[in-house]
């Protein structure tokens, strides 16, 4: 079968290696559609990481058709379509530095179990929305993570892959106004048609006082907060932390699942005046496949994130595109 691996720094190559054999514990997935992560693009500059640098498989966003069922599984049949936690693979973390990747013809998932290390999907959700399954548990937990509430109005900064799932994770979650904050007209209309409730183009709009406009002000020590309850960093530039801290009142949560690749400076004498939350947010400890009911239900929603579908013959102009400032929001690569 052919996989996408990382080489060399900065080269990716399709490689042939032996089709996976099915143990007793195992299932074997054709893959039908993977995304490419922003991580994938770092793995890529690296070489790869230990101990498969220079041989890395990618590819962590699958999802697939069951094809082959270990003798000793149950909870699948062949046929079913099914989405894959790749944290729990006991050779490693599948596309993110362990033995197999999930940009490959098949994938073998070992010890399998329906809802630990797979779950099955209807057959009506397109494969390139099922494979937004993964990213979208990292949005999921991100929103988990500001515990919000009914009552609650919430900002989103970038309505990026992970923004737009954060939106429709708040909605989903009961939260009554969600406000989206990005600089590109495009990914703002994308926005509203996943649910938000309003936008603000951040390039020629004052954030703050559109807040106060929409979510009334806040209560603070300090003049012109927002009434806003909840800010969510998707965006990872040090002016949405500023933007966060100055509009903040008091008791104000802001989440933040955006990589930061630079410091940001933080203005603690005002987080500590208004008793602000600042809670971080890493992967998914247990959103892999809560996620994927909210997928299933509201997969239209979903399908707006993927901008391009790419076909795996076309693997490395996909991985390119991907990592292009600006040339895509969210690619697929699909197989046939």
């Amino acid at each position: 079968m052919k996989v996408s691996m990382v080489t060399a720094p900065g080269q990716t190559a399709v490689v042939d290696v032996p089709k996976p054999t099915v143990g007793p514990d195992d299932v074997l997935v054709k893959i039908r559609a993977c995304g490419i992560c922003g991580s994938d693009a770092l793995y890529i500059s690296m070489g790869g990481l230990p101990p498969h640098q220079g041989r890395q498989p990618l590819g962590h966003e699958p999802a697939g058709e069951v094809i082959e069922i270990g003798s000793a599984v149950t909870g699948f049949a062949v046929g079913d379509h099914v989405v894959v936690n790749p944290m729990v693979a006991p050779s490693g973390i599948i596309g993110n530095g362990g033995a197999t990747g999930a940009l490959a013809e098949y994938l073998l998932i070992e010890d399998a179990v329906r809802g630990t290390s797979l779950e099955v999907v209807p057959d009506h959700i397109p494969f390139e929305v099922a494979a937004l399954n993964e990213p979208m548990a990292v949005a999921r937990h991100g929103v988990n993570q500001c515990r919000p509430q009914p009552t609650d109005s919430v900002l989103v900064f970038g309505a990026g892959p992970i923004g737009l799932g954060a939106t429709i994770g708040f909605k989903s979650a009961g939260v009554r106004h969600v406000v989206v904050a990005d600089l590109i007209p495009a990914r703002l209309e994308k926005a509203m048609k996943v649910g938000a409730d309003a936008v603000i183009n951040s390039a020629d709009e004052d954030v703050v006082a559109r807040l106060r406009e929409l979510h009334g002000p806040g209560e603070s020590i300090f003049p012109g907060k927002a009434g806003t309850d909840i800010y969510f960093d998707a965006a990872g530039v040090p002016a949405v932390i500023t933007t966060a801290l100055t509009a903040a009142k008091s008791g104000a949560r802001l989440g933040i699942v955006a990589v930061h690749k630079e410091p940001v400076p933080v203005d603690f004498l005002n987080i500590m005046s208004n008793e602000i939350t600042v809670v971080g947010s890493m992967g998914y400890p247990d959103e892999i496949f809560e996620v994927t009911k909210d997928l299933i239900e509201n997969w239209q929603k979903y399908a707006e994130i993927v901008s391009h579908t790419i076909p795996f013959d076309d693997v490395e102009d996909a991985l390119r595109t991907a990592s292009t400032p600006g040339a895509a929001d969210k690619v697929v690569v699909v197989f046939d």
